[in-house]
């Protein structure tokens, strides 16, 4: 968090990355349940908030386009519903620095909601109790509750059931994204075969290899659907796989963002650079891997 001369508050929404993913199942309701290890990378979205006497939203930043500002936008959405569960008459100028792709499997729509909440609760100086909060975060999305903890966790249900996950070690992440946004309804809806197994684990990762051992057990099980839809992904994987010093490669969420995973920075910025250098029109940066993505807002 950062505190400006005029008052003004700014957040960190930072990106969640799913290191593994397994549909273990679909409920009544239609929902897919899942399985999955989340933690955070070191780019993210930004929130600023100021007091005013109405609820605004503004949006910029190289992704600003197309990004709703009225009353369906999940910041706003989620900036009413802690204004009503707290009882606020007070207002806030919110603005959205809008730095990550949208739709690309990183959770920024979460993220920013989750980072609302906590800007606009130091803003209004209103505590509210980890049940509400919680109920009100899932309320708004799956990813939320995720989010707005901002420490590494297995999630459990439809991704609201979180278990502290055993402590991660320092590792940075190259993220990948072909700027073709992706369906996550439609990525489910694609996805075929029989259900997977949990697969949680309880030791602690002495180093980024054993980490990058451990989740190559594992997978992400919307990869194939998701390269149907939209076959960059394919291409975004293979060309993370070729980058030397690359411990894993995957898919996050439900894509079309890929990230490899290294254990050094210089790996790391050697293998962006060579990414931008062959595929120019792609998103493509370098970002610490965060256990805790509290952190960024101290």
């Amino acid at each position: 968090m950062s505190v400006s001369a005029d008052g003004a508050l700014t957040f960190a929404a930072p990106a969640k990355v799913n290191l593994y993913l397994h549909v273990t199942g679909r409920r009544a309701d239609g929902f897919h349940t899942l399985d999955s290890l989340i933690a955070f990378a070191g780019v993210q979205d930004k929130i600023k908030v100021e007091a005013a006497e109405g609820l605004s939203l503004a949006v910029d930043g190289p992704f600003a386009d197309g990004i709703p500002v009225g009353a369906d936008n999940l910041v706003l959405k989620a900036a009413l519903g802690l204004k009503d569960l707290a009882g606020v008459t007070a207002g806030a100028a919110i603005t959205l620095t809008k730095r990550l792709p949208v739709a690309s499997g990183l959770g920024g729509g979460s993220a920013d909601a989750a980072a609302v909440l906590r800007a606009l609760m130091r803003l209004w100086n209103v505590e509210i109790g980890e049940a509400a909060l919680m109920d009100l975060a899932v309320g708004l999305g799956a990813d939320v509750p995720m989010c707005l903890r901002g420490r590494a966790a297995f999630a459990g249900g439809i991704g609201e059931e979180l278990t502290p996950a055993p402590a991660l070690p320092e590792g940075w992440l190259v993220l990948v994204n072909p700027l073709t946004p992706v369906s996550t309804p439609e990525v489910f809806a694609a996805r075929q075969g029989p259900y997977s197994e949990p697969a949680r684990f309880t030791e602690t990762p002495g180093n980024i290899r054993a980490l990058a051992e451990l989740l190559a057990a594992r997978r992400n099980d919307l990869t194939v659907a998701a390269e149907s839809l939209e076959p960059a992904i394919g291409r975004v994987l293979a060309a993370l796989e070729a980058c030397p010093g690359v411990l894993l490669s995957r898919m996050s969420g439900s894509g079309a963002t890929c990230f490899g995973l290294f254990g050094e920075v210089t790996q790391a910025t050697q293998a962006v650079m060579g990414l931008i250098h062959d595929h120019p029109r792609w998103w493509v940066k370098a970002a610490s891997l965060e256990a805790d993505a509290t952190r960024l807002d101290r």
